[in-house]
């Protein structure tokens, strides 16, 4: 992904969430400069990946296959004593793919939180991380619901769902951009995610310009903490 696409969704989430009464923490909007000039206070919001992740999954069509997510709070799974939960926010477009995964540890809420339909299809996960043909049952604003394998649900908003650990799901947005919470367990991107197929879960990025502000893979390069 080129910077210049990733700074212009910035600044479109930066509207979706207003036009939705979204508040975001204040890091979410510092610059790079603000950046460098902190150090120690920072820790946690760069141990626990807080902030901005925007992906294409090595698809090289954001539109068809990507997400944003903005991660607001999280704990550590090395740290029991600490936070146990985590909470997101993420726009997905009409079509736009994210693609089939589930997660080792974390189980979740998924959330519409306004705008279009969200659509979820699903599977049971086999010992071998193959996708099972039996049906699935979920739990659907704490109401159980049966769906043959890769059956779709839809959430309009306010609807949520539980995904519990090791339950393959794909999501998109129907009708409109939506906006979606998840609250979950302690989340960790880079070590507890599992792609049926393979993909980039963080785009390699094409510095054509400055970041407008930074994602949790920039933290490295710009974060003395």
């Amino acid at each position: 992904m080129k910077r210049t696409e990733i700074n212009a969704l910035m600044r479109k989430a930066a509207a979706f969430l207003r036009e939705h009464h979204f508040h975001m923490p204040p890091f979410a909007w510092w610059s790079p400069g603000d950046w460098k000039a902190r150090g120690a206070e920072c820790v946690e919001i760069v141990e626990t990946q807080l902030g901005w992740d925007i992906t294409d999954f090595g698809s090289g069509d954001f539109d068809k296959v990507g997400l944003l997510l903005f991660t607001v709070r999280n704990g550590a799974f090395d740290q029991p004593l600490g936070k146990t939960y985590a909470e997101k926010i993420m726009i997905a477009e009409p079509g736009q793919v994210t693609p089939t995964h589930f997660h080792h540890q974390k189980k979740e809420d998924i959330i519409n939180r306004g705008g279009g339909d969200l659509e979820i299809r699903l599977w049971n996960s086999l010992p071998d991380g193959e996708l099972a043909d039996t049906p699935v049952t979920v739990s659907i604003d704490s109401i159980p619901r049966t769906v043959p394998a890769g059956g779709i649900v839809t959430l309009s908003p306010g609807q949520s769902i539980y995904l519990p650990q090791r339950l393959y799901h794909s999501f998109w947005g129907k009708r409109a951009t939506v906006l979606i919470g998840e609250v979950s367990s302690v989340d960790d991107a880079r070590e507890d995610n599992a792609f049926h197929e393979p993909v980039g879960r963080f785009p390699q990025i094409d510095e054509d310009e400055e970041p407008l502000h930074l994602l949790t893979k920039d933290y490295a390069r710009y974060c003395n903490a």
